[in-house]
């Protein structure tokens, strides 16, 4: 079977980082090209990863090679002016979270990659990590067996902290300034300055946890809290379950403490993920059920792959791109996670 070929849309940090390398080490792909819009980073980056092709933009790339996906890690305002360009000529994207700032503008781009006819999958990367992939399953097992009661309540906890963990040790940078480029016009989110400034905060930092809410509900959701603090954000699914997101109750300056806790009647499981950038190291599980009648309770915590979720991730949208499973979030649920930040942030400050 012949590989797939990959281009990449900016090799910058993330890009560079958290994505290409994790590309060049996967044997079903091949990295063909890359587009990077800084000259001395871009022949810097391409012969540490060994990459044939380099082009100024993506424009030049895409009118000389013929790619099976593209890898656009950009600033997720620069979403709304580059994606258009790139879903009329190649089939399938990838591109970090958010889809976009505003509301508007998502719903634009996921009407243009439908239209289009290019599966556009936006990097959820705690979908794709094996704890998260685990929990999911045992959740079917559970709620098609009915042995652990009926599922309760979600609760998801992200303090700050150390989110690199060392993942940028060997980024290779030529210098070279990054030149001026068109960004989403800040007006489209329809909100004032200080709920702006709040929101884009927001759905930088916190959106993999709006995202993930959803995810593991298994329905979507309305906010029905949002404390004033920007502490705690209280939702209830469709489906009538409750769920809290609790942000930054405290700081890990040295450490990564993020969790799922996914409650049912007569257990639970707990997922905890780590620092979004640490590399080889996936999540951890913990199943625990109850006994009942006296009986002594279960606690067990699987052995899972030593492969991190942003590999994964890579190696999904390696299987998006032969047709072999669907995204793991697209373009058209991401907007949902883009209403409810803003949901979140009118209510949190009145607007």
């Amino acid at each position: 079977m012949s590989k797939v070929r990959i281009g990449f849309v900016g090799v910058g940090g993330m890009g560079q980082m958290a994505h290409l390398r994790n590309y060049v080490t996967q044997e079903e792909c091949e990295v063909v090209a890359i587009a990077e819009i800084r000259p001395k980073t871009a022949q810097a980056v391409a012969c540490r990863y060994g990459i044939a092709k380099v082009y100024p933009d993506h424009r030049a790339m895409l009118e000389n090679e013929q790619l099976d996906g593209v890898v656009a890690s950009q600033p997720f305002d620069r979403h709304a002016v580059l994606l258009p360009e790139l879903y009329g000529a190649v089939k399938h994207v990838f591109t970090e979270k958010p889809l976009s700032v505003s509301i508007s503008a998502g719903e634009r781009l996921a009407a243009a990659a439908k239209q289009a006819g290019c599966i556009h999958m936006v990097g959820y990367h705690k979908r794709s990590d094996p704890a998260t992939i685990q929990a999911k399953a045992v959740m079917a097992e559970w709620l098609a067996s009915g042995e652990m009661g009926p599922l309760k309540y979600v609760r998801i906890l992200m303090p700050a902290g150390d989110w690199i963990a060392q993942g940028f040790t060997g980024r290779v940078d030529g210098g070279d300034p990054y030149p001026g480029l068109d960004r989403e016009a800040k007006s489209e989110t329809g909100l004032g300055d200080s709920a702006h400034g709040a929101y884009v905060a927001f759905v930088n930092y916190y959106i993999h946890q709006v995202n993930l809410m959803r995810h593991l509900l298994g329905s979507p959701y309305k906010v029905t809290y949002a404390d004033p603090t920007g502490v705690v954000l209280a939702v209830q699914g469709d489906n009538g379950l409750p769920g809290v997101i609790e942000m930054s109750p405290y700081q890990t300056t040295i450490d990564w403490q993020e969790e799922a806790l996914i409650a049912f009647a007569k257990g639970y499981i707990r997922v905890t993920l780590p620092a979004p950038l640490a590399s080889n190291r996936a999540g951890t599980l913990e199943i625990y059920r109850d006994g009942g009648d006296g009986q002594l309770p279960q606690r067990v915590e699987p052995t899972l792959p030593w492969v991190h979720a942003m590999r994964q991730q890579a190696a999904n949208f390696v299987k998006v791109c032969r047709g072999e499973m669907t995204p793991p979030c697209e373009a058209a649920e991401a907007v949902e996670d883009l209403k409810i930040a803003r949901e979140y942030i009118r209510l949190r400050m009145g607007e």
